[in-house]
């Protein structure tokens, strides 16, 4: 977890510190003011390896994460499921459903933080506002804690604890909203023919 404390140490040499978090509704509004957004990253692996690579987010429930080489790996979520594109197979993704995921929260078609359970943290921490979201309904599905700096509201990193209680850490660079984001990044048959696999839909 190096990279993720040294990632919190520059916000808080860059940022001043605020004597409350941000409030739920302002962060509801900050994602509900974009529709796509793009940003470099940084990740923590659960075995404590590091990877890099480009998000792209595409609401309401597509993303795309292109890891940097030698890893090569694609995760894109798209159509209500998670794809996983593992170079080293010729047999497909392994997919499953993106409502299985803490994600799934932050890429709805309106973000509601407000909702009844769904935060069960919301705290400051130095010059950073945590929220801890999950499903209210499934809380077994896991969490996710986003991390934002404030004035502008900016969401900097999350970390996804799964239903195996394995956490997975993303520092993003900046984040740039409002880009262009061709659909094909999100189709699954698409990127199935790109790699000359053959899909069973």
């Amino acid at each position: 977890m190096l990279l993720a404390t040294m990632g919190l140490a520059a916000l808080a040499a860059a940022t001043p510190a605020f004597a409350d978090p941000i409030p739920l509704a302002e962060i509801s509004r900050y994602f509900n003011s974009f529709r796509t957004a793009q940003a470099d990253f940084s990740q923590v692996n659960p075995d404590g390896s590091l990877s890099t690579g480009r998000l792209m987010i595409h609401r309401p429930g597509r993303v795309r994460f292109e890891y940097d080489p030698p890893e090569q790996t694609l995760v894109m979520a798209a159509s209500g499921s998670v794809n996983i594109f593992d170079a080293r197979s010729n047999t497909g993704p392994s997919t499953y459903p993106l409502s299985r995921t803490p994600l799934n929260l932050i890429l709805d078609d309106t973000v509601n933080l407000s909702r009844a359970r769904m935060v069960v943290q919301h705290f400051e921490e130095g010059p950073t506002t945590n929220v801890v979201a999950q499903d209210p309904e499934h809380p077994e599905y896991g969490n996710i804690r986003l991390v934002f700096s404030a004035n502008p509201t900016e969401l900097r990193q999350w970390v996804v604890t799964d239903d195996s209680g394995q956490e997975t850490t993303v520092i993003l660079g900046t984040l740039r909203t409002g880009v262009t984001l061709g659909s094909l990044l999100f189709n699954l048959d698409s990127e199935m023919q790109r790699r000359g696999l053959v899909s069973n839909r």
